[in-house]
């Protein structure tokens, strides 16, 4: 969307053509017809589209027959997300998109004002210098509204700081006493009372992930299960995401690494 916003900035007129209900569409489609790498965009991005609309006109009921006798590739799932901004998506995936801009930043009297944010000397190419290295990247699993990363178990998030921390600092600042591990998929020889001590290190990261951001952490905050049992010390963490805020609580157990029998 931002990239498209930039693209849109003091477009002109004649650059939309007629399809001015679509200006991005019409200034690939413009630039397609003098440089061969848009040109590709402009023909993967119409595939794209009319199987997107046979997709919708296709019955409900016949598109698995049709899917079980064709030997063809199945029609991609596009979101409305991504049918919005399917021209530089497309041009991102194939990874052209800051060459495309870069030929738009060259040649920008073509189709853009003086006081276009492509026009600029300085802006437009910082803008193309900026797209290659999204460019580099492999989108081969991207991320959907509904297909969101989870946060993984505590339990894990041990797990995998310890299979990773095998090079860690081997002299901890404060000895504490041996902690009963049940050591599970660990690969070497770790001391426990580095585990200990690397568990201050990871506490801050713990339950984050793409969607949360952490706003406050505190340790050793009590916790009373049960009226007949004693408090148990834990982490304690407030995370907001887009519509919520969240508490989560981890008892010091766990995050110490004291995978016990124990409820």
């Amino acid at each position: 969307g931002v990239v498209e916003a930039c693209l849109l900035h003091m477009l002109k007129r004649r650059a939309a053509g007629f399809l001015r209900t679509d200006k991005v569409a019409a200034l690939f489609t413009k630039v397609g017809k003098t440089y061969a790498v848009a040109g590709d965009i402009c023909k993967k991005v119409q595939e794209l589209q009319q199987q997107v609309e046979s997709r919708k006109n296709q019955p409900h009921g016949q598109e698995p027959l049709k899917r079980q006798g064709s030997t063809t590739s199945k029609t991609p799932v596009l979101t409305p997300q991504a049918i919005k901004h399917i021209w530089v998506r497309t041009a991102l995936i194939e990874k052209v998109l800051d060459k495309i801009v870069q030929y738009i930043v060259d040649n920008c009297s073509k189709y853009y004002e003086k006081e276009a944010l492509l026009a600029d000397p300085v802006c437009g190419p910082i803008l193309a210098s900026l797209l290659v290295g999204p460019c580099a990247l492999e989108y081969t699993k991207l991320k959907t509204a509904d297909h969101y990363w989870t946060d993984p178990s505590a339990d894990e998030l041990v797990q995998r700081h310890r299979i990773h921390g095998v090079h860690g600092r081997q002299d901890s600042p404060s000895k504490r006493p041996a902690l009963g591990i049940r050591k599970r998929h660990s690969s070497g020889s770790t001391s426990e009372d580095r585990f200990a001590a690397s568990a201050r290190e990871y506490v801050e990261s713990l339950h984050q992930n793409s969607r949360t951001h952490l706003l406050y952490g505190k340790n050793n905050v009590l916790v009373q299960p049960k009226d007949d049992l004693e408090a148990i010390p834990g982490y304690l963490s407030l995370h907001q995401s887009a519509d919520s805020l969240t508490l989560k609580w981890t008892p010091n157990q766990l995050m110490n690494g004291t995978l016990g029998d124990s409820e």
